[in-house]
């Protein structure tokens, strides 16, 4: 089988638990560390499936990785190789796809409840129940390319995750470990004190309380995500 192709964009914003996934289902992977100046592959064709990792900068950056990651999630999804975007990697999605990425009314971050919409799709990527409480670190928002249908809302942020056939987008992050929160906390400090008027943003201490088992219970939805994702992947 072909490597999954995981896109990170910054040091501390790495595949998290969707590598204990793939490696517990013995699937294979290549990290390509933008952050470390990796270049980006010529074709798609290399991979079973692309997937894009958060990030501190915005898909609007004059960053020279940034057209080029927009071109492959085109052919990818041109190739019928399926893509997945989690936060910085929803946006890329969307923008490559002919949405628009732009500030959200408010900055989301720490842990908020998402509504999965009521619809057979959303249902099959999702699951069930209804709502479940996700994380999340961002200050803009994507709207939904032509023919994609959303499939997650939340208090502060419409537009949550969008399908395109076997393709996700997310806004929130479904990833996270325990050791991740903790280290967002940490380098995010100022961010978080910037930003403590918005009523998306929790302090430290909110984040962190309950942790393992808020983890455990993301890591479960995060599972059944991933499922439905790599039973696209080719063989």
């Amino acid at each position: 089988m072909k490597p999954v192709a995981i896109f990170r964009h910054a040091p501390s914003e790495g595949p998290g638990y969707f590598a204990t996934f793939l490696n517990e289902r013995s699937i294979p992977w290549q990290l390509i560390a933008i952050d470390q100046g990796a270049p980006l592959p010529e074709d798609v064709h290399e991979f079973s499936g692309l997937v894009f990792m958060g990030g501190p900068m915005s898909v609007n950056d004059d960053l020279p990785w940034i057209p080029r990651s927009l071109n492959l999630i085109r052919q990818a999804v041109a190739a019928d190789i399926p893509v997945l975007g989690h936060c910085l990697g929803g946006q890329l999605m969307a923008k490559a796809l002919g949405g628009v990425v732009s500030s959200n009314p408010v900055k989301e971050i720490g842990w908020g409840e998402v509504q999965v919409a009521d619809s057979s799709i959303a249902t099959a990527w999702f699951g069930a129940p209804s709502a479940f409480n996700a994380f999340h670190w961002h200050g803009e928002t994507f709207s939904l390319p032509s023919g994609a249908t959303l499939l997650m809302s939340s208090a502060h942020c419409a537009n949550q995750a969008f399908a395109l056939g076997k393709h996700l987008a997310m806004q929130c992050h479904v990833e996270m470990t325990e050791e991740m929160v903790k280290e967002w906390c940490a380098i995010g400090a100022d961010e978080i004190a910037a930003a403590q008027a918005s009523p998306g943003v929790q302090p430290p201490d909110a984040i962190k309380e309950s942790l393992a088992e808020r983890v455990r219970s993301l890591n479960a939805r995060a599972s059944a995500v991933y499922d439905h994702w790599v039973r696209g992947l080719g063989r």
